[in-house]
């Protein structure tokens, strides 16, 4: 078992480890349980058994859970059943379903303490980590939410033998990422084949993926700097996200947007590090992408959070482990737009399909 400091205030922490379902205490008497309703019926039971809430709240899968029709239900919900401001709301599941959770911790009564308990490695490395909570909008993706760090987080690597393979290799992305960013360590320890739920190392290389995001959340909470170099391959992953209602899941985009972003900074004059994004392409096998065009795409990125007043801007590496934030010029995003489009429709044996 492993105990990561993510700081704030008051400070929270990550902790992963296995069998932590059963064994999570709160200071709180009164809690909201709030969880998918695809979730594991003997996941459920265990926090129950383990929370004693006042109310559970079961919400539809995925993104599907992060509307405002279904956050102001689960409001309704929590305030039907009395959840006092002195309460606490648990998010159990997913990353969408704890980005829910949170939004609805941050605005109930305008704000009562939160807890996630993620059971997905993209929940563990990414999603609820740091405090970003939120809800979708037709037009994008979380474009209403709010910064509510978790009081704590328990990572019960256990649930994550009961994933899918794919669904467990779509939270690979992030762990990627971050090595891409930050820890270039972590590249070929999550193309290793011990990268798998049961695996030798699995939980050391989790928390190592898992402490790249605490270290740069403690250092800029409420993204005024480095904490936007996490959204690395995040600006075409949304996109593909709300152009396909979400057919393409979250770390398959994100899989596709860092070769995008890889192949732009390749362009503005940044190391060649497409290999190591076509590697884990390759790795993850994504769904093949749908006929697109950039114009489709287009409208999407240009309301990326990380847009302002003078555009949209891309995080783009130097090199292994160089972040930044910089604008690219629309010709070459189409211009590479190509490129990449060429490059994941089967040509190089990433995907089959169409593209």
């Amino acid at each position: 078992m492993r105990r990561i400091e993510v700081g704030g205030e008051p400070p929270s922490a990550v902790t992963v480890g296995a069998g932590l379902l059963g064994r999570v205490r709160l200071p709180q008497r009164h809690v909201a349980l709030i969880h998918p309703a695809d979730l594991p019926p003997a996941f459920v039971k265990t926090a129950r058994a383990a929370l004693s809430p006042a109310v559970t709240v079961s919400v539809p899968p995925r993104d599907g859970c992060k509307t405002l029709a279904v956050y102001a239900d689960v409001l309704s919900r929590l305030a039907a059943a009395n959840l006092p401001r002195d309460g606490a709301v648990v998010g159990l599941g997913g990353g969408a379903a704890t980005d829910l959770a949170g939004f609805v911790a941050a605005t109930y009564l305008r704000g009562v303490a939160f807890y996630a308990l993620p059971t997905t490695l993209l929940g563990m490395v990414d999603a609820a980590v740091g405090g970003k909570t939120g809800v979708n909008l037709p037009e994008g993706k979380n474009l209403v939410g709010a910064f509510h760090p978790p009081g704590a987080v328990w990572c019960d690597v256990d649930t994550l033998r009961t994933l899918p393979p794919a669904v467990f290799r779509e939270g690979a992305a992030e762990a990627y990422k971050h090595g891409l960013i930050a820890d270039p360590s972590l590249l070929p320890r999550v193309l290793s084949p011990e990268f798998r739920p049961g695996g030798t190392g699995l939980e050391e290389t989790l928390a190592d993926a898992i402490a790249v995001k605490a270290g740069v959340v403690r250092r800029d909470p409420t993204e005024q700097g480095e904490r936007a170099h996490l959204n690395f391959g995040h600006t075409l992953a949304h996109a593909l996200e709300a152009h396909t209602h979400h057919a393409i899941p979250h770390g398959e985009a994100v899989a596709y947007g860092m070769h995008y972003a890889a192949r732009l900074s390749l362009a503005l004059g940044g190391a060649d590090l497409t290999g190591h994004t076509l590697a884990f392409l390759r790795w993850q096998r994504p769904a093949p992408l749908p006929n697109l065009t950039f114009d489709d795409l287009w409208p999407y990125m240009a309301r990326d959070k990380k847009a302002d007043a003078g555009g949209v801007r891309f995080v783009l590496l130097r090199e292994l482990g160089q972040p930044y934030l910089g604008r690219v010029p629309e010709d070459v995003l189409r211009r590479q737009f190509a490129r990449w489009q060429e490059e994941v429709s089967g040509e190089w044996g990433v995907v089959s399909g169409e593209g």
